[in-house]
């Protein structure tokens, strides 16, 4: 077994202290366990575990006299809207058995209860354990309380992702501001970099603190002493945390295996994090497939073709979506490796040669067809298996991700992610030629209604870009805005005010955009706080954008504070066009240098007296530093969300540079594009929502 394995290993071992209480249980589960559950084994491991019913963590749901055990699990604090909750369902049930599992820690409720000293036992819980019985109505019934960190999803052999965290984000210059507001003047930090975890509300703190417990308890399951780096301000204060746990110590004290974690922030790179030029298929079928309700990762699979159904808007709440995550069959996972970490055309093709061999194996009638692969092609497949429900439910895996590419395929918004493309392209060879304002003024030409003259909002047209799209362009350009070239002018004032009357144009140009959509997207939504175009005025998509353009003008700062990987700009020359260069591609090749240079800018975090002499000698003895290459298993976290072409990215420098390397990314979302724009401007980043 690989080192890997045991780390996805973890996550379903950790499921299964779940599954040991669900015998004969109705068991109510909160969205962030539900999308964590269903990479783990989905409902169907539940079921088979004994429970009688799965429901929805909603004051809204109840018990009959028949259903006498309610196994609650949840990803918050037992406080608040979360106590509220449990409290509103037994008062509706008659339960005589219940079983919460939380995945905060119980030092972390200590700390929301205002207790600082460590405690022996867990009293928090075992409060909580008397007033569920309270609530049940009679002290000799059953109660339990725990704490089981289900906070990851093996999504991939090469990727455990943290739905828990999916909108933990890095801080952003306007958080600094607010952070500063209520701090006195000679105490105000200078810069993000500056801020330390006491300085944070109260809600991020738990969630940090959460964070690193959960990667604690996975390395303690592991025996694994790690040492960690960080490159970034959030990536600092939560390698802090991990390095300065209360049990990480002991462990670090006997753990026999070792290994490297970097945490890197993603603001260090947005411009990969919007851009279009990942050749993956994956990251398309993410884009352009709903979501599934509830879920920040997963998306719904139209499973029409499989069935004799004719399509009528009743039939879409009939038959239930297909999913990506495929936990039963081992060809279904490695077909899914394939699309996660191949190239787009590599990984159609692989679509397809498994859709052929499921359909030889069941002696189907298939036609072969070679050279390029269509979405009708790949249905014709799938559409084979109808006939037979043995071979449907043989081959359901491999039938699923074959209809979610040819629906990505053949999908109309698909033009609009070319177009994207081009114009990001163009974008990157003019910001060697201008100044900033010059390449800012080409997206001016972009920001008009869509669907033509006299027309306020029909359906887009194919190739225009909507107003989620624009955004997406805004902050691929305002996060290179550092690489344009300098501008000729000597006022730097008149250039300030240039580029404020250019941004004010922007804001008139996009809030007439917005208010001319006949649907607004989510998005949108979140971002105005309109639920649809009647209610939307252009002062409101005003008032929206200007506090956008904020957040927008911090984004070419957040590499400031390095020393050394402060670009990721190739400019061109008379040979050569400008090229993008991935943030976590230096950073790779900064820790695999085969000399084992020093890079300041991936800071290692000492956890112990120990590890400071060492680093305080360092400056004046020959003393070893710990470097992220010196174990043969090196963890990549990245903070705020990775994509699928940089997994591809990943695992290509380390087959090149380092072969022998194990690496493990962790993250806490996998992003599209458009997850950007949310996260930047419609998240509370300093308040993450714990359930209180």
């Amino acid at each position: 077994m690989s080192a890997t394995e045991n780390f996805t290993r973890f996550s379903t071992q950790m499921w299964d202290k779940v599954l040991s209480k669900v015998k004969k249980a109705v068991v109510f589960m909160d969205d962030k366990c539900a999308e964590s559950l269903h990479w783990n084994g989905g409902a169907a491991s539940l079921f088979e575990a004994g429970a009688r019913n799965l429901k929805q963590f909603s004051s809204f749901e109840a018990c009959g006299e028949n259903e006498p055990k309610a196994v609650f699990v949840v990803s918050t604090l037992l406080k608040g809207r979360t106590i509220d909750i449990i409290k509103d369902i037994i008062s509706l049930s008659h339960f005589q058995y219940c079983v919460v599992l939380t995945t905060v820690a119980h030092s972390v409720h200590l700390l929301a209860n205002s207790v600082t000293t460590e405690m022996e036992g867990n009293p928090v819980f075992e409060q909580f354990e008397e007033k569920l019985c309270e609530w049940m109505g009679n002290m000799n019934y059953t109660a339990e309380v725990m704490h089981v960190p289900v906070v990851f999803a093996p999504v991939s052999q090469q990727l455990l992702l943290m739905p828990t965290f999916a909108h933990l984000f890095p801080l952003l210059s306007p958080d600094l501001e607010s952070i500063n507001a209520k701090r006195p003047e000679k105490k105000r930090f200078g810069g993000l970099v500056d801020i330390d975890i006491h300085s944070l509300p109260p809600e991020l703190l738990f969630e940090i603190k959460s964070l690193a417990s959960a990667l604690n308890a996975m390395f303690e399951a592991t025996s694994t002493r790690e040492e960690s780096f960080a490159v970034g301000p959030m990536s600092r204060i939560i390698a802090g945390e991990l390095a300065n746990h209360p049990q990480a110590k002991n462990r670090r004290k006997t753990a026999p295996n070792k290994a490297s974690i970097i945490f890197v922030d993603r603001t260090m790179d947005l411009t990969g994090a919007v851009g279009h030029h990942g050749d993956n298929l994956v990251e398309k079928i993410l884009t352009v497939l709903k979501p599934l309700p509830g879920h920040v990762t997963d998306v719904q699979v139209d499973m029409h073709e499989l069935t004799s159904l004719q399509r009528t808007p009743d039939s879409q709440s009939i038959l239930a979506p297909g999913c990506l995550a495929q936990t039963q069959s081992s060809t279904a996972r490695s077909l899914w490796e394939a699309m996660l970490t191949s190239k787009q055309k590599e990984g159609v093709m692989e679509v397809r040669r498994q859709l052929v061999e499921a359909a030889s194996k069941e002696n189907l009638p298939i036609k072969m067809g070679l050279g390029r692969v269509t979405p009708e092609q790949l249905c014709s497949y799938a559409q084979l298996f109808r006939s037979s429900r043995g071979a449907l439910e043989s081959h359901c895996g491999v039938l699923q991700l074959g209809l979610a590419t040819a629906q990505t395929l053949r999908h109309s918004s698909l033009t609009r992610w070319d177009a994207c493309l081009a114009f990001e392209r163009l974008l990157l060879q003019a910001l060697g030629d201008s100044d900033f304002p010059a390449v800012l003024r080409q997206l001016l030409p972009l920001m008009k209604p869509r669907g033509g003259e006299g027309d306020t909002g029909s359906r887009p047209g194919e190739g225009e870009c909507g107003p989620d799209e624009l955004l997406v362009l805004l902050i691929y350009l305002y996060s290179l805005a550092g690489e344009a070239q300098p501008s000729d002018r000597d006022d730097e004032e008149e250039e300030e005010a240039e580029l404020d009357k250019l941004e004010r144009e922007l804001i008139g140009a996009l809030a007439l955009v917005i208010t001319r959509e006949a649907e607004l997207s989510p998005l949108l939504q979140k971002l105005t706080g309109c639920v649809g175009p009647d209610q939307m005025t252009v002062e409101r998509a005003r008032s929206a954008l200007e506090e956008v353009f904020e957040t927008l003008r911090g984004l070419s700062h957040t590499r400031d504070h390095l020393k050394q990987l402060r670009s990721v700009y190739a400019t061109g020359d008379g040979v050569h066009q400008a090229t993008y260069r991935p943030f976590l591609h230096q950073v790779l090749e900064e820790v695999f240098h085969p000399d084992r240079l020093e890079c300041p800018d991936i800071e290692h975090m000492s956890g112990g007296l120990t590890d400071l002499l060492k680093t305080g000698f360092s400056m004046f003895m020959k003393v070893t530093r710990p470097h992220p290459s010196d174990h043969p298993l090196l963890f990549l976290f990245l903070i705020g969300g990775i994509t699928p072409s940089e997994l591809r990215l990943i695992k290509e420098i380390v087959s090149a540079r380092k072969p022998g390397t194990q690496v493990l990314v962790l993250s806490t979302r996998l992003l599209r594009p458009t997850d950007i724009p949310e996260l930047l401007f419609t998240t509370q980043r300093l308040a993450p929502d714990i359930g209180v």
